[in-house]
Order: C-alpha cells, then structure tokens, then sequence
C-alpha cells in the first residue's frame, strides 16, 4: 500500500479509536459509579481499557516476570504516549491507580473515572500539595502497599529514555522494596506526542526482573540499575547525561505527568 493510500486508512482507523475509546469509557463511568469498594471499580477499569485496546486490534501483550506475587514493590514504566496509563492499567494487575496533575480533575468523563478509582490529584504548582503528597507516597509503601511511576515526568515526540526524577528511588530506598522495571513497547508509534490521531500498530507490555533493595547501597544505584534493565529492553537511545548528578531527599510529584500509584487488592 502506498503512503497516498495509507493516510485515509490512517484517518478513519484513528477516528474509530477515538470513538471506541467513547463507547467504552461511557458505559465504564456508569459502572464505577454503581460499584462499590475502589478495588472492585479497578477492576472494572481493568476490564475497560483491554475491552477498548481489543476493541481497535491493539490488545496488550505482557511478556516477562509476573507482577502480581511482587507486592509490595516500586513499578517505574517509560513513558511516550498518553495511551501509557490505559496501557499499563490493561497489562498490570488490577490495583493501580493515579496520582496526576489537579488539572485532570477537569477533565470530563476522564475526571470523573479517575476519582471514583481512589486517584490523588496533586497542584504541581503548589509547594506544599506537593510535600503532602510526597509523604503520602512514602506512608503507602511502608504500610506495604506498591508505588508505581513514570520517572521521566514527561514525553515528546523524539525517542529516548529521558533523565529520571527521584521519586521512585527513594521511595523504594525509604521503604526498602524492590524495583520492577517495566517496558512498554509501540505506544509512541500509536499515538506519538503532537499526533491528534492513534494509528494502526501492536503494543505490549515486558516486566523486568526486579532490581531488589539489597542490591543498590542507596537511591541513586537503584535507579541507575533500573535505568540498564530498562534501556536494554527498549532499543532507544539515552537522553540522560553522563552524570546525572544526586538525588534530592524529598520526592517530586511535580515532575510526574501521569504517575500512578499502586495498592495491591
């Protein structure tokens, strides 16, 4: 097929995402609003994003080390799309929720699935909603619960694994729970930064083995032996520098774009 003759499938394979995206969000709404307890509506959440990734000949695959039996643990994903959070609620077991930006509160339909799946909205512009919900973080994984992160905080449209923020690590450090890398494959060319439009393509999921906590004498080792297990997955280059320098001893929700964290049912 020519690319003259691509660009009209790409437009109506795009246009039907959006709107299987729609009727599955729509009646997933419905339910989160009628079921009871947030572990039973993150598994209607579950259901929801693999029922709409089907829906448009995308199903996740998920390759590598189950994740289920590493609770209590940190997940740190890479991050390329904004298809990255439905992704990893797809592939992962169900218990993982949001911690995001206030301004996704706003957000119709989206808001509203977020809050009824127990998400924390944090004001990346207010310095103390940001120290709360940093200690909030640190609280879940001491009570035993599991953390998960995008630490590069943010994407584009050029390919890389961008510099890691230091939230994940010291948190896993703080608590002393192990690091699963995680690996998602095809969501930049599915739906890259600028593109208004998903396009045809695979997408799968590969759980690292976990970097334990005795491994790494501190934050910083934790996550430049997350960082290798992660780049030698993902066959794209690293965007961090040499140094990367040290990392600071608060966490920084500020830096994390669609982070999520994760309480094991």
């Amino acid at each position: 097929m020519t690319e003259t003759a691509r660009k009209p499938v790409r437009f109506v394979y795009g246009c039907y995402s959006w709107l299987a995206l729609l009727a599955c969000a729509l009646p997933c709404s419905g339910l989160l609003l009628i079921t009871p307890g947030v572990h039973r509506r993150r598994h209607v959440a579950q259901w929801w994003a693999r029922l709409f990734f089907l829906a448009i000949g995308s199903p996740v695959r998920v390759a590598g080390q189950p994740l289920a039996v590493r609770f209590p643990c940190v997940v740190v994903a890479n991050h390329a799309s904004y298809l990255d959070g439905i992704i990893l609620t797809a592939a992962l077991p169900a218990g993982f929720t949001y911690l995001i930006k206030s301004e996704m509160a706003k957000v119709p339909i989206a808001g509203l699935i977020l809050r009824r799946l127990g998400s924390a909205f944090v004001n990346r512009a207010d310095l103390l909603d940001r120290k709360r919900a940093a200690r909030r973080l640190v609280e879940l994984a001491r009570g035993g619960d599991a953390l998960g992160f995008f630490p590069e905080g943010t994407f584009d449209a050029n390919p890389g694994l961008k510099p890691f923020h230091s939230g994940a690590f010291s948190a896993a450090a703080r608590a002393g729970l192990p690091v699963v890398p995680v690996v998602i494959h095809g969501a930049r060319q599915k739906l890259p930064a600028g593109a208004l439009l998903p396009a045809p393509g695979p997408l799968s999921v590969r759980i690292c083995t976990p970097v334990l906590h005795e491994e790494a004498r501190s934050a910083k080792e934790l996550m430049a032996h997350t960082r290798r297990a992660m780049l030698a997955e993902l066959s794209e280059p690293d965007l961090a520098p040499a140094d990367t320098g040290s990392l600071g001893a608060d966490l920084d929700p500020s830096s994390l774009s669609a982070s999520y964290v994760a309480a094991g049912d």
